[in-house]
């Protein structure tokens, strides 16, 4: 994923990113809580930002998962970041921090790694995925198509001309000619280890972890003027006030512990694929999208 910017400007316009999109994207009880956001250092990468969020997302799954999961339902993400390379799953022993806990064969991998160039270093991630069947995506800003419903024009690099930078309306070919130019380079790995559903889901996170990203990146272009001038020190401080207005706008919405959140979730998956393993048994109430799915479940809920 290409932009024109260099890695060291491109980290502060990444972190007012993810702030004010977490803030956009958060509402009626749906979108991102930060649980943990503070200094991290690691003997191997040095100093950095361990962060952890839930991000609530019942009306953003199809109605085939909605059917599986209850109305209150959360992603836990844990991320390091050490700017230019940041791990969002690792030493969590669930083989990875993206993970929903009453699902415990559920988990999103990523690892981000930034360099000044044009995507051409094709061995980046030889060494973390040299075991890893992999699928070489290439996401452009520009060109590349986004959900309709997150489409703005102002958003849109093709017509968005910064006054503070001159940057902007990204033309076919832009890649070529546009300089300064980075690459984000992510790593992603999805687990769904149930049988009857494990390519679907896979393929469906793997779909929207690539959305978010695009769009992502077209609001951190877009949004240039609005960070351009900040320091380090600034952008830290708009993230704390931006994680504080979010978590209001999210967490007033749930009355109910995590506990009890947790434990009504296991109950009613647990409930539902035993339903599929067992369909001559009594049909438990979880609505009419989760008739006729038919799948074969071990050990899931032991």
């Amino acid at each position: 994923m290409r932009s024109t910017f260099d890695c060291q400007n491109y980290r502060i316009g990444q972190l007012y990113m993810i702030s004010k999109h977490s803030h956009e994207q958060s509402d009626r009880g749906e979108g991102v809580e930060v649980v943990q956001n503070e200094p991290y250092e690691d003997p191997n990468h040095g100093n950095g930002q361990l962060t952890e969020k839930r991000v609530y997302l019942n009306s953003k799954l199809p109605s085939w998962a909605r059917a599986v999961v209850p109305k209150i339902f959360y992603v836990t993400e844990k991320a390091w970041n050490y700017y230019p390379y940041t791990i969002t799953g690792k030493e969590c022993g669930r083989n990875g921090c993206c993970f929903c806990s009453f699902l415990p064969k559920f988990s999103i991998h990523i690892e981000t790694k930034y360099e000044d160039n044009k995507g051409s270093n094709d061995s980046i991630f030889d060494k973390e995925a040299k075991d890893l069947e992999r699928e070489v995506c290439f996401i452009d800003i520009a060109s590349d198509e986004i959900p309709e419903r997150y489409y703005k024009e102002s958003e849109d690099p093709k017509y968005f001309k910064s006054q503070k930078t001159g940057r902007g309306q990204l033309k076919e070919g832009w890649r070529e000619t546009h300089q300064p130019i980075m690459c984000s380079y992510k790593l992603v790995t999805v687990k769904f280890e149930v049988w009857g559903l494990q390519t679907r889901v896979e393929q469906f996170v793997h779909k929207v972890v690539r959305d978010i990203l695009l769009i992502g990146h077209r609001q951190a272009f877009a949004w240039v003027d609005e960070w351009y001038d900040m320091t380090m020190d600034d952008v830290r401080e708009y993230e704390k006030n931006m994680h504080e207005k979010t978590n209001i706008k999210v967490c007033n919405q749930h009355s109910s512990t995590v506990d009890e959140i947790e434990s009504h979730a296991k109950a009613r998956v647990c409930q539902f694929l035993k339903h599929i393993a067992h369909p001559h048994t009594s049909s438990p109430n979880l609505g009419p999208t989760s008739r006729g799915l038919k799948l074969e479940i071990d050990t899931l809920c032991i």
